[in-house]
């Protein structure tokens, strides 16, 4: 990966404190679990079947984490927590594909680097005692085969998933690029909605802002037009514009150095229609939401939140003829609002380590009525979540709900008027500090 404008002096030296920190995580674990060193693959190029070529590459999140290196193959990195880290870099002799340049970034200083030109070449650079070195990647038959029998250990993985969820300074600094990036590719997607375009062509205007393709980005873009928007993951791209633009959900991200953004929004193409009043109290929702991240606080509590607010919404607009609470208890807000509230981000869309307890990876499960909520975890100073509160009007649940004793207390005829519209999604990425919160996303300006 070559080198931004962003990488200036001041980023290595957020850099170097980021190595320091991972080296104190490693130290510590390798002494509990009496281990001598990591060796982290940074993957292998997968063949698609009955082909010649190969799928996209998609870097292991371990690795990445250390480096911004995020596009090559056959790459490894040794550390033992103590000494510098060690990172056998793949430079192959290869006419048919680009090969990655030489390494010469801010973060190369970091490292003892041993460039290979054939992957096998790696067997000469492990270490030769391998009883007390374990092995982290997803190629579990190339490690045995090169003698590892510590693979992927379990004590390990929790140990590291857990404080993956405290960013360091650097972290942070890469994720607010990340948001800089998505936020103008959001500007230009709406832009392409209000001009009629298809979804397809909103996300050309997209990517083309963002200035990364579709395999660079963090997750596919959810570039939904009109009824469409129902569908929590839609990803079908569709060519012709529909006859006539109702609503635009829309989904996308960008990466930085191999951390994400995840930001939502959604535009009603009527600026003072009952949906566009209808966005205007989801984002008014979202926005409490947010202001309820705070140290201390349990995550799980602000989407049991968001289940009363919504509700409040659902009464409020005359689709649920009930009081919130009541249409909480009944669990009709999970039938408009089926997911959960968000999620941890950072190296990953959904960043792992959001169901632990302690860095022994001790699991605190979902509630039973919320198996979505992708984080029961307790807020703390230096975590990065999303807040995405949706409501939608899903054909098959809504079906659910017509055949159960809940019918009575919904306003069809209203639903059924909205059903055109898909649904609304709205999604900030925030910093939670000591003292106060950073909502990435509206600080760039994205209402």
């Amino acid at each position: 990966m070559s080198a931004t404008p962003t990488a200036t002096s001041a980023f290595a030296d957020l850099y170097a404190d980021h190595i320091a920190t991972l080296q104190q995580r490693t130290a510590a674990i390798l002494a509990r679990q009496q281990l001598s060193a990591l060796v982290i693959h940074s993957g292998q190029a997968k063949r698609q079947f009955l082909d010649d070529m190969d799928y996209p590459f998609k870097v292991n999140p371990l690795f990445k984490a250390w480096l911004p290196v995020v596009d090559n193959p056959n790459c490894w990195l040794m550390v033992d927590g103590v000494n510098k880290p060690k990172l056998a870099f793949y430079l192959p002799v290869d006419f048919w594909h680009k090969v990655p340049d030489a390494p010469s970034d801010f973060w190369t200083p970091f490292f003892d680097i041993v460039l290979i030109d054939k992957p096998t070449k790696i067997s000469e650079l492990l270490p030769a005692d391998k009883s007390a070195v374990a092995y982290l990647g997803e190629s579990i038959e190339l490690a045995t085969s090169y003698g590892f029998s510590h693979c992927n250990p379990a004590a390990v993985l929790n140990y590291v998933h857990y404080y993956r969820a405290y960013k360091t300074p650097y972290e942070l600094a890469c994720m607010r690029e990340a948001n800089r990036l998505a936020v103008a590719g959001h500007r230009a997607a709406a832009a392409a909605f209000y001009a009629g375009g298809s979804e397809f062509s909103i996300q050309q205007a997209y990517l083309a802002a963002v200035g990364q393709g579709e395999n660079q980005v963090p997750y596919g873009n959810i570039i939904a037009l009109n009824h469409n928007a129902a569908i929590l993951h839609y990803t079908v791209l569709e060519g012709q514009a529909p006859d006539q633009h109702h609503s635009f959900l829309i989904d996308a991200g960008a990466s930085f150095h191999g951390y994400a953004a995840d930001i939502t929004r959604t535009y009603s193409a009527k600026p003072d229609d009952e949906f566009a009043h209808l966005i205007k109290a989801m984002d008014q929702v979202e926005q409490q939401l947010v202001a309820m991240l705070a140290p201390g606080r349990n995550y799980q509590d602000i989407h049991l939140a968001s289940h009363q607010l919504i509700a409040q919404v659902l009464a409020d607009f005359d689709f649920v003829r009930l009081p919130a609470q009541d249409i909480v208890a009944r669990g009709i807000s999970r039938v408009f609002y089926p997911h959960g509230i968000g999620h941890h981000l950072g190296l990953q869309v959904h960043d792992v380590g959001g169901f632990m307890a302690d860095d022994h990876g001790t699991h605190v499960a979902s509630p039973a009525e919320h198996p979505f909520l992708r984080c029961t975890r307790l807020i703390e100073p230096g975590m990065v979540f999303t807040i995405e509160p949706g409501l939608y009007f899903i054909d098959s649940l809504l079906a659910e709900l017509k055949a159960s004793p809940n019918a009575e207390y919904i306003h069809w005829d209203k639903v059924a008027a909205f059903a055109k519209f898909g649904g609304i999604r709205i999604e900030d990425n925030v910093i939670v500090h000591a003292d106060r919160l950073e909502n990435m996303t509206r600080d760039l300006g994205l209402a």
